[in-house]
């Protein structure tokens, strides 16, 4: 990614400061440091490659050189938004939905934190939280983006279907441009984190909604339901086979749908 179309593309956006790596560890790693260290509301760590980059449940994400978008933003959430911080999620995840669907793309979200194209995932969250005390200092938004085809693992290192935006839009992509978009999003979306309709265009953008889907939790239990939407904290919403409702709070837990 070029330098100095990367601050063309942001030069507009009411950013904190942005750090940028030719090749990092991690950029939620780097992020979660320097929000410890004082970084300002919005600041922004970007690199070109992650070495050890990270998803949920400690997977390793993978980001060559050149090929994806690794970014993590840190946010310094007002009195207002911390009631909601388990939505910072589908922030995320709907402002990278949002800026597909500017560019022709029918994309939905994986709950918890994926987007997928084509029922493939094209990206991925991390939310990971600086503490104070008892209360929440900060969260690190980590997002990545499959550009190029070369982004997309090896089919026999996946547990879900990978794609890349590459494969939709052909090789003329300008990922600077797609980070544009994902950040600008976020930002007008964030006043409306405490809302209904927050919650409500995230049920909108749910992929697998009305399917029957399997959820695995971190002991090997399978709950088996169909995909209702969302709690009003953004856990999931199920039925059984009875009717009855169950919730699925965030954590350790994996959804597919169900064969």
């Amino acid at each position: 990614m070029n330098q100095n179309e990367l601050k063309k593309a942001l030069a507009k956006l009411p950013l904190g400061d942005v750090r940028y790596f030719d090749s990092i560890g991690s950029t939620n790693n780097e992020a979660l440091a320097w929000a410890t260290s004082g970084a300002k509301d919005l600041s922004l760590v970007i690199a070109d490659e992650q070495t050890a980059g990270r998803g949920r449940l400690d997977r390793k994400w993978f980001t060559p050189r050149g090929t994806a978008l690794a970014f993590s933003l840190i946010l310094r959430p007002t009195a207002e938004e911390k009631p909601h911080l388990t939505r910072t999620v589908g922030l995320a995840a709907l402002a990278v939905a949002e800026s597909l669907r500017r560019r022709g793309l029918v994309a939905q979200i994986k709950w918890p934190n994926d987007v997928l194209l084509n029922g493939c995932k094209v990206a991925g969250i991390l939310v990971e939280s600086v503490w104070s005390g008892d209360e929440v200092d900060c969260l690190v938004i980590g997002i990545g983006v499959n550009v190029r085809k070369e982004a997309a693992p090896s089919v026999e290192l996946l547990q879900f279907p990978a794609t890349s935006l590459e494969a939709s839009l052909g090789p003329a992509v300008e990922p600077e441009e797609i980070l544009h978009d994902i950040l600008a999003g976020m930002i007008a979306l964030r006043p409306q984190l405490a809302s209904d309709t927050f919650i409500a265009a995230w049920e909108k953008a749910l992929a697998f909604r009305g399917e029957q889907v399997q959820v695995e939790d971190g002991n090997g239990n399978t709950i088996t339901g169909k995909l209702l939407g969302l709690e009003p904290d953004g856990s999931l919403q199920l039925s059984n086979e009875g009717g009855k409702s169950i919730t699925v709070r965030f954590g350790d837990v994996r959804l597919r749908p169900q064969a």
